[in-house]
């Protein structure tokens, strides 16, 4: 049996929400405190090229931290992008050769294993910001909850670890579902709202 997640309910969500998001959602605020909704798309837009070309082991030779992601930047057909870099984001980590080696993306250089779990969280904890930012609905694969728990728990809770990758984490009651400690351990309250 494969143990390797399958980035595509998480891409599917991604693609779901994103295609409920209007013009006038682009300025509002995120639970990523320094991000506005467009802002997050520009990062998400990102993320899913480099994580495809990190699957293919091609990491452009300009492969460096990320500029700052912008509102501004987006392309005017962003939905069709970014719906073709999901396409390709899954398919590229449904090659079992992707989650072999070493490989980069952003400038960090991963195992092949972590850095598809990273691409599979970002998606996650993106398409959650995203949604509850702009009022729409969002549902998180417990199979992908509990793969992404697993990885933001082995972060240690260290500011230094943590810069760049998560917030501090928020305490969630004992009794919360797998998807809302996800949340509490990246520093996102589950019960976070634009108001």
């Amino acid at each position: 049996m494969d143990s390797r997640p399958d980035l595509a309910a998480a891409a599917e969500q991604m693609s779901a929400v994103a295609a409920g998001i209007g013009e006038d959602d682009l300025a509002l605020p995120t639970p990523c405190t320094e991000s506005t909704v467009g802002d997050l798309l520009g990062h998400v837009l990102m993320l899913a090229l480099a994580f495809r070309l990190a699957a293919e082991k091609k990491p452009t030779a300009a492969d460096g931290p990320p500029p700052q992601p912008s509102a501004a930047d987006l392309p005017f057909d962003w939905r069709r992008v970014l719906s073709e870099r999901l396409d390709g984001l899954v398919a590229a980590w449904r090659d079992p050769d992707a989650w072999q080696g070493r490989t980069a993306a952003g400038g960090v250089d991963l195992a092949g294993e972590e850095a598809g779990i990273v691409a599979l969280n970002e998606l996650v904890l993106h398409a959650w910001d995203l949604a509850v930012a702009t009022g729409r609905p969002y549902r998180c694969a417990p199979e992908d909850a509990r793969t992404c728990l697993a990885f933001v728990a082995g972060v240690p809770d260290d500011p230094q670890a943590r810069e760049g990758l998560f917030g501090p984490p928020v305490p969630v009651p004992e009794d919360a579902s797998e998807f809302d400690r996800l949340l509490g351990a990246s520093g996102r309250d589950p019960a976070w709202s634009p108001s």
